[in-house]
C-alpha cells in the first residue's frame, strides 16, 4: 500500500503560481511512477502530468504543457506539481496518483489520493 496525501491548493487569482505537494508513504514511493490528474465539477478526472520514478522523464496534458511542472524528491518521499500562469479553467481539484506504468491512463493508476481543491478566480 501507498499512502498519498496531497496539500497547497487553496484560491488564487488568474496569472499567479501555486506549488502542489504530495507526500507518500507505505510502500518504496521511489519503486512507482507519479502522476497529477484533476477533476472540475461536472467533468470527469483528467491526466494532468505524469514523472518516471527516477525522474528524468515527464509527460504533460497539452493543456498545461509550458506553465506546469512536475519533480520529485525520493528522498523525502514528496511529489510536487509546480503551476503557473494559472487560468480560471485550471479550477479543480487536483489529485496525486501512483503506478507502475508510466502512462496517461486514470485506470492503469494503483493508489490516489484524497485530493487538493485549486480555484483560480477571474
Amino acid at each position: 500500500q501507498v499512502q498519498l496525501v496531497e496539500s497547497g491548493g487553496r484560491l488564487v487569482q488568474a496569472g499567479d503560481s501555486l506549488r502542489l505537494s504530495c507526500s507518500a508513504s507505505g510502500r518504496t514511493f521511489s519503486n512507482y511512477n507519479m502522476g497529477w490528474f484533476r477533476q472540475a465539477p461536472g467533468k470527469e478526472r483528467e491526466f494532468v502530468a505524469v514523472i518516471s520514478w527516477r525522474g528524468g522523464i515527464t509527460y504533460y496534458a497539452d493543456s498545461v504543457e509550458g506553465r506546469f511542472t512536475i519533480s520529485r524528491d525520493n528522498a523525502k518521499n514528496m511529489e510536487y506539481l509546480q503551476m503557473t500562469s494559472l487560468k480560471p479553467e485550471d479550477t479543480a481539484i487536483y489529485y496525486c496518483a501512483a503506478g507502475r506504468i508510466m502512462t496517461r491512463t486514470r485506470s492503469s493508476y494503483d493508489y490516489w489520493g484524497q485530493g487538493t481543491q485549486v480555484t483560480v478566480s477571474s
